[in-house]
């Protein structure tokens, strides 16, 4: 009685996951950052972690923009930076607490991706990535110009925003953050990966791929252009939102052209249309911004970007696909062989008689 449950729980994970080598080494290394904090005492090394899983979310919501729509965004900082601007003015002029703050910022993300995704549909291509830049430009001549419309804060750079655990001792602190940032990627990686293999994902790679035949089809391009849009603005503003809690502070620089080309040098390396991809490279860029070049061999952080720029093009010379997608699907897929059916349990071998006679 006790052992067919578990049994069949064993032949489930094993058709799911042992035999499927991609999704074992996801969860092997899901595991070692899960208990990664039980190693280290740094808390240096944490923030570089947890900064890292902020800026996974960030390119993976351009992912799903860029990677699935075709629509090229160079202005994506535009969310990041307005999510953190929202939540520190309402955390501090309003004394709202994190809980109500940061889904607003959301909220403000969606309603400005909706409202600039209405020109940028009317043009295509490399006008649509010119036209992108142009928003977060736009914000920071906004902030300069009311720079001091709440006072005593200057707009420029906003000081003093709340930590999420204020209670703690400042190791406790940073081992929870680590904690808290984790299940936010989690959460947001399984999300955009769930809507790219949806439904509504298969209409966004037909968009993709031949948007005249998908119109043909009677699909409502513009309906699903601006769902990405503002997908794409919802978890760009969370990572945002959620870094500028982390580091106390959010100011112009969370705007600048730099921030918005980190997600796309992400994706590239990375592999650009596979959610998790991008995820990989923000773990690549910024343990190799943070820690090999700034610790390991103490490079200025001048050099920093020629040396993305040279990898960048390697890789698309080399591994043009990406980094992860490679080992994934042509180093891993070469490994996958699934059991027999009859193998992997009683009910998936029913389960598949069923869908037989159907």
């Amino acid at each position: 009685m006790v052992l067919a449950p578990l049994r069949r729980v064993y032949s489930s994970f094993a058709a799911h996951v042992i035999d499927v080598p991609p999704r074992l080494l996801a969860l092997l290394f899901f595991l070692l950052v899960l208990f990664f904090p039980i190693t280290t005492q740094a808390k240096s090394v944490l923030l570089i972690l947890t900064t890292t899983f902020v800026y996974g979310i960030f390119a993976a919501s351009l992912d799903l923009l860029v990677g699935r729509t075709g629509q090229i965004s160079l202005g994506h900082a535009l969310f990041f930076g307005l999510g953190g601007y929202v939540t520190s003015l309402l955390s501090i002029n309003l004394k709202l607490p994190l809980w109500v703050t940061i889904p607003l910022s959301m909220l403000v993300g969606v309603l400005v991706a909706l409202l600039i995704g209405f020109p940028c549909l009317r043009v295509k291509g490399p006008y649509l990535g010119l036209v992108s830049i142009a928003f977060p430009i736009i914000l920071v001549s906004i902030i300069y110009y009311f720079r001091d419309i709440s006072p005593p804060l200057d707009l420029r750079n906003i000081y003093g925003i709340p930590n999420f655990f204020p209670s703690l001792t400042y190791y406790q602190q940073g081992v929870a953050e680590y904690y808290l940032t984790l299940l936010l990627l989690l959460f947001s990686g399984i999300a955009l990966y769930k809507i790219a293999n949806s439904k509504t994902g298969m209409i966004f790679v037909s968009i993709l791929d031949d948007e005249l035949a998908s119109k043909a089809s009677g699909i409502n391009v513009t309906k699903y252009k601006l769902m990405s849009f503002a997908i794409s603005g919802l978890f760009a503003s969370l990572a945002g939102s959620v870094n500028a809690h982390l580091v106390g502070s959010v100011g112009v620089g969370h705007l600048s052209l730099s921030l918005s080309f980190m997600p796309l040098i992400m994706m590239i390396i990375g592999g650009i249309g596979t959610i998790y991809g991008p995820i990989v490279g923000a773990f690549i860029l910024q343990i190799l911004d943070m820690y090999v070049l700034t610790r390991v061999v103490d490079i200025p952080s001048s050099w920093h970007y020629i040396i993305y720029a040279i990898i960048v093009i390697v890789l698309i010379i080399k591994w043009s696909t990406g980094l992860a997608r490679f080992v994934v699907e042509d180093v891993l897929g070469e490994l996958e062989e699934a059991r027999e059916i009859e193998e992997r349990g009683r009910h998936i071998w029913k389960r598949y008689k069923r869908k037989e006679k159907k």
